[in-house]
């Protein structure tokens, strides 16, 4: 039998994240390209400035509504035609409005790229916004909540919310609006917030994928750059203030047989100079299935399939913006357990805070976090929509077009020492606001005994 000869590995090339180019339109749109050879679906994300703190008094969710909205029908296509004309081009788009702004996202064939450009350009030029669409997308919003209600992760996060922010802030309030807001809502609403807010100089294109032979300006000349709108002054972003008193609320769910767990408070957002520490130390808390929350809760003693933690930004805003950088992150553990365990778990997810801020990180922990984190970072940028996503991140963010880059060099150069003072700040056992979504009867007691704060019981 003849073997062929073991294939031997190849020299290593360096990778750095890509590095995009940037321009503008004559209309004022923010143009960011990256050429990505060999990537033959291009992706496009293309950001809004219509943050939800900009929804009118009374009508939360007006901005999910005119984002689905945007591929319901144009000026020139009923919805059933846009969708037609989407398939013909093999494109998929999506669209979600959160709250730094509103975020469209098509992916498509390369071959394809000029028609689906200018089917995203006519819809954001010329949306129709019919009467017929917008209540039956509104319909459909009003019967996600009832869906969203029985479901406990999201229970959680929306009481944290409540719990964290003032109740006039935006922020306190679920991103898509509640049943009464968005009941509200009509077809001259969603065309208000549009006229107010949508508008190519506030906007930001990223194009990402295999651009060989493709006359990007061209291109975006004949789609994108005949959308035309009134210039907007910058529009003053209010301050981000947070409740961080410790304290449990317990989210009531008779007959329940597990507790949701979701941990949290404010901390810094991708600005401060602690970010690359806290993301280091934060990986080494509850990053991945050998992080040390899970050690403890999964592996020892079997309370739990999984505990994570993570920091999610919220909002952030440039040097530049007229009320000064504001932004912050939710820094939050989350996970589930029985219900007979939720004592238990608790007392030794705070035994784990508390040696971590005793003991500190281990040399060997920060090493692997620093492997994973960076040694990952080739593969999960294989696709061009996670570098549209990215670098969409990055405008929404106010960071500079470097800033990935930047950052995988900072982690690696993050001592433990670093990333363990990171983390313990990020985590205060005194300072957590923990929402239990689960059977109250069974586990506020239990709970309480723990002493990790003021247990409240409210209804679900």
């Amino acid at each position: 039998m003849k073997y062929h000869p073991q294939p031997t590995a190849g020299v290593a090339r360096p990778w750095a994240f890509p590095a995009p180019e940037r321009g503008a339109l004559p209309n004022g749109l923010t143009v960011l390209r990256c050429h990505r050879p060999g990537q033959q679906v291009v992706a496009v994300e293309i950001f809004l400035d219509a943050p939800l703190d900009a929804e009118p008094e009374g009508l939360d969710g007006v901005a999910t509504i005119m984002s689905r909205a945007l591929s319901e029908g144009t000026d020139k296509r009923s919805a059933e035609e846009f969708a037609a004309e989407l398939e013909r081009c093999g494109a998929t788009l999506d669209a979600h409005a959160d709250h730094p702004g509103v975020r469209v996202s098509l992916e498509v064939p390369v071959s394809r790229l000029t028609k689906a450009l200018g089917l995203i350009a006519e819809a954001l030029r010329a949306p129709a916004f019919s009467e017929s669409e917008i209540e039956r997308l509104v319909g459909n919003r009003l019967d996600e909540i009832p869906h969203e209600q029985a479901n406990p992760a999201r229970k959680a996060a929306k009481q944290l919310s409540k719990e964290l922010f003032p109740a006039t802030a935006r922020m306190s309030r679920p991103r898509q609006g509640t049943e009464e807001t968005v009941a509200r809502i009509d077809a001259a609403a969603v065309r208000a917030f549009y006229d107010a807010h949508v508008r190519p100089s506030t906007a930001t294109l990223v194009i990402v994928g295999d651009l060989t032979g493709v006359d990007v300006d061209a291109l975006l000349a004949e789609t994108v750059g005949d959308w035309s709108g009134n210039t907007a002054e910058p529009r003053p972003v209010p301050p981000i203030t947070a409740d961080d008193r410790g304290r449990v609320v317990v989210v009531d769910r008779p007959g329940a047989v597990q507790t949701q767990l979701l941990i949290g408070r404010i901390g810094a957002d991708r600005h401060d100079s602690v970010w690359p520490a806290q993301v280091l130390g934060t990986y080494c808390l509850g990053g991945t299935l050998t992080s040390r929350l899970d050690r403890v809760l999964r592996e020892e003693k079997g309370y739990t399939y999984g505990v994570r933690a993570f920091a999610q930004v919220l909002r952030s805003t440039g040097p530049g913006s007229p009320s000064g950088r504001t932004g912050a992150a939710m820094l939050a553990i989350s996970g589930s357990v029985d219900t007979e365990s939720t004592g238990p778990a608790l007392d030794d997810l705070w035994k784990v805070l508390r040696t971590l801020a005793a003991e500190g990180l281990t040399d060997a922990e920060r090493e692997t976090a620093v492997q994973n984190l960076v040694g990952v970072a080739p593969l999960k940028f294989e696709t061009a929509a996670s570098v549209a996503g990215t670098l969409a991140d990055q405008v929404e963010q106010h960071l500079p077009d470097d800033y990935q880059a930047q950052l995988y060099a900072r982690l690696a150069e993050t001592g433990t020492v670093e990333a363990t003072a990171a983390v313990v700040n990020a985590f205060p056992v005194d300072r957590l606001v923990t929402v239990l979504v689960g059977d109250a009867s069974q586990i506020a007691e239990p709970v309480r005994a723990l002493g990790i704060g003021e247990v409240s019981v409210v209804s679900g």
